[in-house]
């Protein structure tokens, strides 16, 4: 179903934030995030001035480089665009996710390292989602390549970390029960 028509719009902001997972040549993985803010009106930031309808606010871009265990081994952050002089020194702490792992406690892992005046809240919240794109992207492009070479399916011995984290994913859902059936539990009768 989508969305109702809005009511009339005149003046917006739009923030475009889009992931991609790309394989490497070298065996490792990329995890890339890019943010954008823009305005539909003149906009003045007192630090910098006016910018133009359209201009980014902010234009901000992560890579992460992980291996197959989601084991991050290097991070690059670019910032083409920010409203204030001071968020240039934003990124100076990313480098302490170099060696963590994306998956339980990531959330926790990224406000430890990154947290409150210790980093920037957009390059955070495009961290939090940066796991998930690490999870749609590796392990269904590892199933095809091995399929590809006409490998047996892999059979998990523990739940993925997907199971159990959404409705569609419950435990004791039809979801779990047709794909991931050694893990399925029957509901509890009410």
């Amino acid at each position: 179903m989508a969305l109702p028509p809005p009511s009339p719009r005149k003046l917006s902001h739009t923030r475009t934030v889009v992931y991609s997972g790309f394989e490497r040549e070298d065996g490792l993985w990329d995890i890339e995030a890019a943010l954008t803010d823009v305005k539909t009106y003149n906009f003045i930031i007192p630090s910098q001035g006016p910018l133009e309808a359209g201009q980014p606010i902010h234009g901000l871009n992560i890579r992460l480089t992980v291996d197959n265990d989601f084991k991050i081994h290097d991070l690059i952050t670019d910032m083409a665009h920010i409203p204030h002089p001071e968020c240039e020194r934003a990124p100076l702490n990313m480098h302490k996710l170099v060696g963590c792992t994306l998956g339980a406690g990531w959330r926790k892992t990224i406000d430890a390292h990154l947290g409150g005046v210790a980093g920037c809240t957009h390059l955070r919240e495009m961290l939090f989602n940066m796991a998930t794109a690490a999870y749609q992207t590796i392990p269904s492009a590892r199933q095809f390549k091995a399929q590809q070479a006409g490998l047996p399916d892999e059979v998990p011995t523990t739940p993925p970390p997907h199971v159990g984290k959404c409705m569609s994913w419950a435990f004791d859902g039809p979801v779990v029960e047709r794909y991931y059936p050694m893990f399925f539990r029957k509901p509890e009768a009410a």
